[in-house]
């Protein structure tokens, strides 16, 4: 989808011209996809602009740098300002907020070590990533052939640029065969998640979730769920899903930033019907919490002003 245009991005300590935020040729991400990333939102609120769990963000924006054995060269504390200041500077209520760390020009090979961490965060204004419809009647969700990375081959626990790749392929697959988004199995056999979101079936009134030992993200929305769930009493595991756990669940949701909470309308053709009452229950206090509604969850919301 095309990404709107704004006026400023901020790269290495500095806000640039939107047409200005260029990289070189030769970075050594662009040939090799060793960077790093973040998908954030901050929401409209009446306090101003909020960045939703801005710090829990950037806090596993620097634990996928350390994996990649990329230390970022800006503390978490300036990234938190840096990330405020592109807000401000392109007057947005509220936005999609992508942080990316890459390794940039001066190296080339296998062995990057001695090749620069750059660091930039862009901001934009972005809708529903599955669509309002998908969010009010839920999706159509396939099982791709490709399978989840496996964790010992590239670290599922990590956001990497590079692994990304895994993604894409399902993503085209599933949306060229007429469906909305991908689910990905494990080299196991075992659920994972959806392209870019995490997973999560209703049975019986039990909530579960794919553990990230299944090559599941530790989705920061997915962790916003789960509490949410415990606050309401909603049992909720972490658990080994197969895939006709997906087609005889009682309901089906993915979460993720992006995607913020979408009901599964129907998986590979078997239906799960309109969103049940635990996925609407869940999805209406996550919209009420991101808007500055429920002051119970305000620790979440870091304001931009």
């Amino acid at each position: 989808m095309p990404i709107p245009e704004v006026e400023k991005i901020w790269m290495d300590g500095e806000l640039v011209d939107w047409k200005d935020a260029t990289i070189h040729l030769l970075s050594h991400s662009l040939h090799y996809g060793s960077g790093v990333f973040e998908g954030i939102r901050a929401y409209e609120t009446p306090r101003g602009a909020a960045v939703f769990r801005l710090t829990d963000h950037l806090e596993r924006l620097e634990r996928s740098g350390l994996i990649y054995h990329m230390p970022l060269p800006y503390n978490l504390e300036e990234l938190i300002e840096a990330t405020k200041m592109v807000i401000r500077a392109n007057g947005l209520k509220s936005c999609y907020i992508r942080p990316i760390a890459f390794r940039g020009y001066g190296e080339m090979g296998l062995h990057p070590l001695a090749a620069p961490v750059n660091v930039a965060i862009a901001v934009w204004p972005w809708g529903a990533y599955l669509g309002e419809e998908g969010i009010e009647h839920g999706v159509k969700a396939k099982v791709s052939s490709f399978r989840r990375n496996e964790s010992n081959s590239i670290p599922t626990a990590a956001k990497a640029t590079g692994q990304y790749l895994n993604s894409i392929l399902a993503k085209m697959e599933v949306i060229e065969a007429g469906y909305d988004e991908a689910v990905l199995l494990n080299m196991h056999g075992h659920v994972a998640d959806g392209a870019g979101e995490n997973i999560f079936v209703v049975r019986k009134g039990v909530l579960a979730t794919p553990p990230t030992s299944s090559g599941a993200l530790e989705g920061i929305t997915r962790d916003s769920v789960m509490r949410i769930a415990e606050d309401f009493e909603i049992p909720c595991r972490e658990k080994d899903l197969i895939r006709t756990d997906l087609y005889t669940a009682d309901e089906a949701f993915f979460t993720g930033t992006a995607a913020e909470v979408v009901p599964i309308r129907t998986i590979d053709d078997r239906v799960i019907g309109e969103p049940g009452p635990i996925t609407r229950r869940l999805q209406e206090k996550f919209f009420e919490i991101v808007k500055g509604q429920d002051q119970a969850y305000e620790h979440w919301l870091e304001y931009v002003d």
